[in-house]
């Protein structure tokens, strides 16, 4: 059997190559009884592996149980999986089978194994390993002859890290993965998934079928989708019921599609500030702002090594460091070469790298620091505390810059 009579069987739709491949691996795996562990996040269509391995498998005459571990109470999920003896607990008032009892000789899907307790996992990894496990309030012990798919929507490997789920469960479950692609990672599929739920919905709904014209057709595409296959066939249920128009726009389409912060809706940037809020401008002046601080630093470093003439010879060629020395002598002080620049008779240094030249008197970082600092504190309305933290400096320092600069 091919990929594409599977698809056709099971009635998966897309072309995508990680799909094909995921699968190929469940086609190959399916005559084994190797443990699978199918992942993906949620929405992809985690559930259609397991069908696909038991249907394809020895066991495809056997029962098939698919349980939701994140769906049953951590109080009764022992008994759901393993059974139990009559008054084993209040409300027990006869004996019961569990699943891996009922599905003896056949196959049982573990959806959101995740979810799991911790007591429960240690169970499961003992009928994993040796086929046996004891009913609730029963020391029988009993055998089982199951083949166990799991799938979880969790980073397994973060939730081993936080003490949530067993790393010998989780290599006895990895025998075989099967990773399921996002629909993100699946984009040629999504409008053609779009159609098929357009066509399903028309019919069930008795209405002309909704089309999308070329830029809906882009937004669709390009979108996220963060609930994967669900959230698109959601989405295209919503438009087919509210929409009496039948041809959807780009406008009609953006109006049923949440804005995540990792959606790839188009955006426009804003260029302007509402209120008191920081523009674009103000945050490359808060990024010059800490430059400032920078230079500063190597001031003080470049000062120690003039006071240190013989510190400074050893660190740089003598020709380098005369050039240094007789530039701030020019000037008078570092700060003041820094803010005059060099001129035509400035001197290159070795490897002729030049002075950079410094910012325009009507932009220096000074006016640039005060006018920072009076939009922070105009933001929350004279608040110092607030306003330091915008800034990202001290009480302290804000309190020194404000008397400095004569703010009011």
């Amino acid at each position: 059997m091919t990929v594409q009579e599977i698809k056709n069987r099971f009635g998966i739709i897309g072309s995508s190559a990680l799909l094909d491949r995921a699968i190929d691996i469940a086609m190959q795996v399916s005559p084994t009884d190797l443990t699978v562990l199918i992942t993906g996040e949620s929405g992809t269509g985690k559930e259609v592996f397991p069908q696909i391995i038991h249907a394809l498998s020895a066991r495809k005459h056997g029962q098939y149980i698919a349980v939701n571990c994140g769906a049953i109470p951590e109080g009764t999920i022992d008994s759901e999986l393993f059974g139990h003896e009559k008054g084993s607990f209040t409300g027990a008032h006869e004996a019961r089978k569990g699943y891996f009892e009922v599905a003896n000789g056949g196959t049982i899907f573990l959806d959101e194994v995740a979810e799991m307790p911790i007591a429960t996992q240690a169970r499961l990894l003992r009928v994993l390993e040796s086929g046996e496990f004891i009913k609730v309030g029963s020391s029988k012990v009993l055998k089982t002859d199951v083949r166990v798919v799991a799938a979880t929507n969790v980073n397994v490997q973060q939730a081993i890290e936080k003490g949530k789920f067993r790393e010998d469960l989780y290599y006895r479950l990895n025998t075989v993965p099967i990773i399921v692609p996002p629909l993100r990672e699946r984009r040629q599929d999504i409008h053609l998934l779009f159609r098929k739920f357009a066509s399903d919905f028309s019919a069930k709904y008795r209405m002309p079928t909704i089309k999308l014209d070329a830029s809906a057709e882009q937004i669709l595409t390009n979108y996220y989708w963060q609930g994967n296959i669900r959230q698109l066939k959601n989405i295209t249920e919503q438009i087919s019921v509210i929409e009496k128009n039948r041809d959807i726009t780009s406008d009609t389409m953006i109006k049923y599609l949440p804005i995540h912060q990792t959606s790839q809706l188009p955006v426009l940037a804003s260029t302007s500030t509402a209120g008191n809020d920081f523009s674009e401008r103000d945050i490359l002046y808060k990024v010059l702002f800490d430059m400032k601080k920078e230079m500063m630093d190597l001031k003080k470093i470049v000062v120690d090594l003039i006071e240190n003439d013989n510190q400074l010879n050893q660190d740089f060629p003598p020709e380098n460091a005369q050039l240094i020395k007789k530039l701030f002598q020019d000037v008078g002080t570092p700060e003041t070469a820094i803010q005059l620049g060099y001129n035509d008779t400035t001197p290159i240094i070795q490897n002729q790298i030049p002075v950079t030249e410094a910012i325009e008197e009507s932009l220096s970082l000074q006016e640039i620091e005060e006018d920072m600092i009076k939009k922070a504190l105009t933001k929350h309305k004279g608040k110092r505390k607030n306003a330091a933290k915008e800034l990202g400096i001290s009480e302290r320092t804000l309190y020194r810059k404000i008397n400095e600069y004569g703010i009011k």
